[in-house]
């Protein structure tokens, strides 16, 4: 299953680079605004509605030859999107989020329940989120002390 996944996905990139949908989508972001701050919080947006929406290992695949290009355009870190990718894909955005189905089926809990209860904790991941995106010594500090 998932060779399949990375096949398509594989695939689905090179349709993507022959078309060229990541210069396009540039060209698309950067004529809605040229402010990069409102190009990424747009990124993030985007990201998180659809880690609501779909499993996480297949919008890696899918949305990283997509925005990738666009962050890089901005002067983003490649390290530094990758990690905003990961925590936009959360594993415990509703109603996809795996993580919250595991801990859900070990405590013998409504998923309605669990999210209604942690809501709040949703407010520190969106905070973690805006640091990760607009401060990058955040997310780059630690891999480049250890080189």
């Amino acid at each position: 299953m998932v060779m399949i996944l990375i096949a398509c996905a594989g695939a689905f990139a090179y349709m993507l680079t022959f078309y060229q949908v990541p210069s396009r989508m540039v060209d698309l972001l950067t004529g809605i605004t040229e402010n990069p701050i409102a190009i990424l919080l747009m990124i993030n947006a985007v990201l998180l509605i659809l880690g609501m929406i779909m499993d996480m290992s297949a919008l890696i695949l899918i949305c990283t030859p997509i925005f990738l290009p666009v962050a890089s355009a901005l002067g983003m870190d490649p390290l530094q999107f990758g990690i905003m990718r990961i925590a936009n894909l959360g594993l415990c955005t509703p109603p996809v989020g795996s993580c919250l189905f595991v801990g859900c089926a070990v405590g013998r809990l409504p998923i309605e329940l669990a999210v209604r209860t942690i809501w709040p904790f949703y407010l520190a991941i969106f905070a973690a989120l805006m640091l990760i995106t607009f401060i990058p010594a955040i997310s780059l500090t630690l891999p480049a002390l250890l080189g």
